[in-house]
């Protein structure tokens, strides 16, 4: 396997900004990964697995640590019955379009999702009222630290709104899903009012989704909007005029803006309405003072 290094992560996020890793590894087989856990107990270095990069911004001043994003090898997704196996790099929205076409109902609303299957794991990823937590049954993971490898329940991994109990140093390799035989045209016909839906209610641009989660019967969104933050700018970062959740990074723009928006958006929110907003955004490489209290 061939661990490189300074490789710029930042173009590999939705975001299309930030900066280097100190070390970079494509795993292509698991093989590679025991090569890898080797490489990170050895040298003791934090681990970041990248996945799609959908829900990531990583600081400008780059990731001192392991990069590891699963290949195509682990991207697989197999259908027996209406139980689907799919490796930690398969597409979401592929993986929704496959099932549909399988006849089976239960996935169709991670056709919206632009993250992989293993991401999707770790964040319990949802939309459209339903989440990895409804259909998931088992996940197999690979502790990078400490070298284990083997299955896991669903109901040990601790899945909440999102939230889940898999760290840093773990990397999903296959997921299992229990899905429902259902009708396809029916299915199919949802995947695209979702996908329809999107496009109506959601920008375009270099973004990564909602930047923080929805608090207790609330809406993030219409907390921000509320606060007058809509269109609101940072450096190359602004608050979309769309959806007040999404953040727009401009092409060639900097990490640093958009953490300096989420910061002050943060901020505002907290000024006018009492609420401190949890980024739903990973951030990576920033300072601990200026965190947003959130895991990287």
């Amino acid at each position: 396997m061939n661990v490189q290094h300074d490789v710029p992560i930042g173009p590999m996020t939705t975001y299309r900004v930030g900066g280097h890793a100190e070390l970079f590894a494509r795993v292509e087989s698991l093989d590679d990964l025991t090569e890898v856990t080797s490489l990170v107990r050895e040298r003791g270095v934090d681990v970041l697995v990248v996945g799609n990069g959908s829900n990531l911004l990583v600081a400008d001043a780059g990731f001192a640590g392991l990069a590891v994003v699963l290949g195509e090898s682990f991207a697989s997704i197999d259908i027996v019955g209406s139980v689907v196996t799919a490796g930690g790099a398969a597409s979401l929205p592929v993986t929704a379009r496959r099932t549909a076409a399988a006849g089976l109902t239960g996935f169709e609303w991670a056709v919206g999702v632009p993250g992989s299957i293993g991401g999707a794991v770790r964040m319990n990823a949802g939309g459209h009222g339903s989440d990895m937590a409804a259909s998931l049954t088992r996940v197999r993971v690979v502790d990078l630290r400490r070298g284990d490898d083997g299955w896991m329940a669903a109901s040990d991994l601790a899945l909440a709104y999102r939230h889940s109990s898999i760290t840093a140093a773990q990397l999903v390799v296959t997921a299992e899903l229990a899905l429902a035989f259902g009708d396809r045209e029916r299915a199919e016909a949802e995947i695209s009012e979702i996908v329809r839906w999107r496009r109506e209610h959601q920008p375009g641009g270099q973004n990564a989704g909602s930047v923080f989660t929805n608090p207790p019967d609330d809406s993030a969104g219409r907390l921000i909007d509320a606060a007058g933050c809509k269109g609101l700018r940072r450096g190359s970062a602004a608050v979309s005029e769309k959806h007040a959740n999404f953040f727009i990074a401009d092409a060639g723009g900097r990490a640093d803006d958009v953490h300096a928006l989420m910061r002050e958006v943060q901020r505002r929110v907290l000024e006018v309405h009492g609420v401190h907003l949890e980024p739903e955004t990973r951030l990576v490489g920033f300072d601990s003072d200026s965190r947003l209290e959130v895991e990287g």
